[in-house]
Order: C-alpha cells, then structure tokens, then sequence
C-alpha cells in the first residue's frame, strides 16, 4: 500500500482493517506500533512521537480527545 496519497483517517481505516482480519498484525502492532506501521506501510514515526494502541472488549470503549487549546 502506498501512503503517499493517503490521509491520516485512510491510514487510521487500513491499520484498523488489517488489524481486524490479520492475527499477527494484530499482536505486532498491540506491541510494537511503530515498527508495525513501518513494515506495513513503509512510514517512520519520527522519535519522540508516541503511537499508543489500545485493543477494546466488549464491555469498555475508548474515546480519544484531541489536545487541548492549554496544551498548544
């Protein structure tokens, strides 16, 4: 896949989709994301950036908020 085109939702869609049918993409990227996304989509997350993977359940949700205006 070539993410020269792609938007960060479009990256977002592919790792989830990926992750949702393919077991050890699944655990690799619960365990190491950056090296994950560079083996699948040939990306560098710049060092001192931080990918942080969450695996929902049933019974919990997650709800990921964008910084806050203090923050910038």
């Amino acid at each position: 896949m070539s993410s020269d085109v792609l938007n960060i939702a479009e990256l977002r869609e592919h790792l989830m989709e990926k992750a949702t049918v393919d077991d050890d993409f699944r655990t690799e990227l619960l365990a190491d994301p950056k090296a994950a996304i560079k083996a699948e989509l040939g990306i560098d997350i710049p060092e001192g950036f931080e990918i942080k993977v969450h695996e929902e359940a049933a019974d919990t949700g997650h709800l990921v908020l964008p910084p806050s205006a203090a923050q910038e």
